[in-house]
């Protein structure tokens, strides 16, 4: 074979090759030697079909089959006579014209891998920020389960319901007189205040008693989800059964005990250790921010710009996915687009961080173990059906790249974790706003420092959705407030700088292409 290399800038390099026509006749003599014992034909014994039949009939397929070996071990002799480490999966073209028989012309482009001197990683100082679990938060959780397990129980004869109580109502709902499918329910509960119906709806059922009945009229918001209601006036008669008021709660071994614990202290462990595992989550976030600052503050070279355009692919795709999801998309998207090019910086520091992360883990023996792979494999597994689980897992272990993908999470876990062990760590402790306004922090690259505690950017508050009722349990029942609007852009660039282009323990044997079927079959 013949390499001739033909442009060689920055990281881009092209090669013109040539496979001799002999070498490729070699391949093919020695399939036809090595299946044609095998071949059946009418009227001759097995195994003794002469080889110039068995050349006729499988003659092409044999041709294409060698071609591409040809090409793949071309492939192969060429980057490691180069010395080269691919970045992407090389480009083959097979030179118009070619047919059997003659020499295969080939031009092979790639990008390839920059040269990286592993960095010093000695004297690196970190900040580990540490928010401590008062026992207001743990308080403060229970309340809230408390709310999701409200208990109601009958008011005494004659109680006029409030805000709080709960009805137990049956109703019917009209428009101009005419019943509509989904107005009517029977022993339908209510907590009144709770903005789970209609606005007006529970309103005007403060001040009823049992056994009073009263008709109301609401009006259907115009967004409402049944677009035959919405936007339209809807009379409900309604009839009180019970007013009950909400039980009061007590934080105490018999409320631990309805959830399935045994007491109060073990529900209060439970929350406790939920809560700091969230803090330690933001901490570990926060220390890898500080540290890739510091590694992409400390490093400038180039790196593959198709690495590039794939990580920038991924963010965008996340960003509009997001955009798509907004009160309005089209302004959610104007926005994203006006901060493109940050998003194209930060992908670029991505991969750098990434390519850097992976020399430094390599330089110190950093590795993935087959047992972790194994674990890997079958937790992803989990996404697919049972019965095509192994299939998946077949097919990491066949493939090298989607094997690597799966793994270079977890290798960049464990790098940065080598990292965090050599480095100089000082502790302090601040509140969660503290910790969160460090990661939220409107940076690109920059090291955030913590903000005051008043100063805390705060998250926009989003509101579940509530689904919609079924029509045989009618409802009035309103869609809950639509979330408020997401942070903006900026902030979702500081959080992309936050990451790295997770790196593979090994780059991967590039995947070749086969030669076009179509140039083969024409031979």
């Amino acid at each position: 074979m013949q390499i001739v290399e033909t442009s060689n800038e920055g990281l881009k390099r092209a090669y013109a090759l040539t496979i001799a026509a002999n070498d490729i006749a070699a391949l093919v003599e020695g399939e036809v030697k090595k299946i044609t014992p095998q071949v059946r034909m009418p009227g001759f014994r097995p195994g003794k079909v002469p080889a110039n039949l068995v050349r006729k009939m499988h003659g092409p397929a044999l041709h294409q089959q060698a071609l591409e070996t040809s090409i793949r071990e071309s492939l192969d002799k060429l980057v490691a006579e180069k010395g080269l480490r691919p970045a992407t999966q090389p480009d083959v073209s097979l030179a118009e014209g070619y047919e059997e028989g003659k020499d295969a012309e080939l031009t092979v482009a790639l990008e390839v891998l920059p040269e990286i001197t592993a960095p010093a990683i000695d004297g690196i100082k970190l900040e580990r920020l540490i928010v401590e679990v008062s026992d207001a938060e743990v308080d403060e959780a229970i309340g809230r389960i408390a709310q999701g397990q409200k208990r109601f129980n009958d008011a005494p004869e004659g109680t006029v319901a409030a805000d709080g109580d709960q009805l137990i109502i049956d109703f019917a709902g009209s428009i101009d007189g005419v019943a509509f499918d989904g107005g009517t329910a029977e022993d339908q509960p209510l907590e009144l205040g709770s903005g789970r119906f209609i606005p007006g709806f529970e309103e005007q059922l403060v001040g009823v008693k049992v056994g009073d009945e009263r008709t109301i009229t609401v009006t259907f918001p115009a967004d409402y989800p049944a677009e035959n209601l919405a936007g339209k006036d809807a009379q409900f008669a309604c009839k009180v059964k019970a007013v009950k008021h909400a039980a009061d709660f007590v934080a105490d071994d018999d409320f631990a005990k309805s959830l399935g614990l045994e007491s109060i202290e073990q529900l209060r462990g439970l929350i406790k250790g939920q809560i700091e595992q969230e803090n330690g989550g933001l901490t570990r976030t926060a220390m890898k921010r500080a540290l890739l600052d510091q590694l992409a503050a400390g490093h400038d070279f180039a790196v593959p710009p198709s690495m590039v355009e794939a990580e920038f692919a991924q963010i965008w795709q996340q960003l509009t996915a997001e955009a798509a999801k907004e009160e309005d998309p089209a302004a959610a998207l104007a926005e994203i687009e006006g901060e493109k090019d940050d998003y194209r910086k930060i992908a670029e520091r991505r991969v750098r961080l990434g390519l850097l992360l992976s020399e430094i883990g390599q330089a110190n023996g950093v590795q993935v173990s087959a047992q972790e792979m194994e674990m890997l494999m079958r937790q992803a597994a989990q996404q697919y059906r049972e019965q095509d689980r192994q299939r998946f897992i077949d097919y990491i272990r066949s493939d090298a790249l989607a094997a690597a993908q799966l793994r270079a999470p977890l290798y960049e876990d464990k790098v940065v974790d080598f990292l965090f062990d050599k480095a100089e760590v000082t502790e302090r402790n601040v509140t969660r706003e503290e910790l969160q306004a460090v990661i939220e922090a409107d940076e690109t690259g920059k090291p955030a420092e913590v903000a005051p505690a008043k100063a805390a950017p705060k998250k926009a508050a989003k509101k579940a959705k509530t689904e919609e009722a079924p029509a045989e349990e009618a409802a009035p029942a309103e869609a809950e407030a639509k979330p408020a609007k997401k942070a903006p852009a900026k902030k979702k660039v500081a959080e992309a700088a936050t990451e790295a282009a997770a790196p593979a323990e090994e780059a991967p044997a590039p995947k070749k292409k086969a030669a076009p079927k179509k140039k083969a079959a024409d031979a």
